[in-house]
């Protein structure tokens, strides 16, 4: 498959919740320049689902760094400001590797600062984010608020060990989304709270690490693919950890 092969999903549930409201609609993308990021952001607009597609990053005005706790209020202020009903927050921030440091192969390489950085991006901030961005979602009509986690967060799927730091931070982010579905579910009743696997995407993140024989896929079609995942759930999965696929996956 090339990315011209790719289809624009078509987001129907969205459909049905906008038109059921006649409100202008708004998608909200965070880690939007990105690579998976970027990819959802094109998706969404030629969809046509939303009357706004908006992207937040380090590089965007107003810029969005989990580094700067109030950055995140400021920009969920920002959309809370706009013209019309928060349908889609998708989080595709995440960290896994750098120039300094690389995924613990073993317990000796356990390092303090990394595993810091590894809370700080991958659970900390998308903790920020369901703080200050779902409470912008509607009362009534399908909403959703979806994190990119990752298969080797499933504390049941763990065969392999190793990547400490990586594994717990995403274990945690998972627990985060399972608390926030139940709280925000109390009032409204539409709404989706789930953690994503990506799969391994031909990015700077994962690429990388991907092995031989590994479904590899390019960011449009992982966000494709994770889109029509979106597309196809409710309120009864929310709180679930699902693969690109649609796999439901362990804990």
């Amino acid at each position: 498959m090339t990315d011209t092969d790719i289809d624009t999903p078509k987001l129907e549930s969205f459909a049905a919740a906008t038109s059921a409201t006649s409100a202008p609609s708004i998608a909200v993308v965070i880690g939007a320049t990105g690579g998976i990021g970027k990819a959802f952001v094109t998706h969404l607009k030629a969809s046509k689902r939303f009357s706004q597609v908006i992207g937040f990053s380090r590089k965007t005005d107003p810029a969005l760094d989990f580094g700067n706790p109030d950055s995140v209020a400021d920009c969920a202020a920002h959309v809370r400001d706009l013209d019309g009903e928060v349908r889609l927050i998708i989080d595709a921030t995440g960290y896994l590797h750098d120039a300094q440091f690389q995924p613990e192969k073993s317990l000796r390489h356990i390092d303090a600062d990394y595993m810091a950085k590894q809370f700080m991006i991958n659970t900390i901030g998308p903790a920020l984010l369901m703080k200050h961005f779902c409470t912008l979602l509607p009362r009534d009509g399908k909403s959703v608020f979806a994190t990119l986690s990752a298969k080797v967060g499933s504390i049941g799927d763990n065969r392999m060990g190793g990547w400490y730091g990586y594994r717990a931070a995403k274990a945690a982010l998972n627990q985060l989304v399972k608390c926030t579905a139940i709280e925000i579910g109390r009032t409204k009743r539409d709404a989706v709270c789930v953690a994503l696997h990506p799969g391994t995407v031909d990015t700077g993140l994962s690429g990388p690490f991907a092995k031989s024989g590994l479904n590899v896929q390019t960011p449009d079609q992982a966000t494709a693919n994770m889109l029509n995942v979106i597309d196809g759930l409710d309120a009864k999965q929310s709180g679930g950890f699902y693969a690109y696929d649609g796999e439901k996956l362990p804990w």
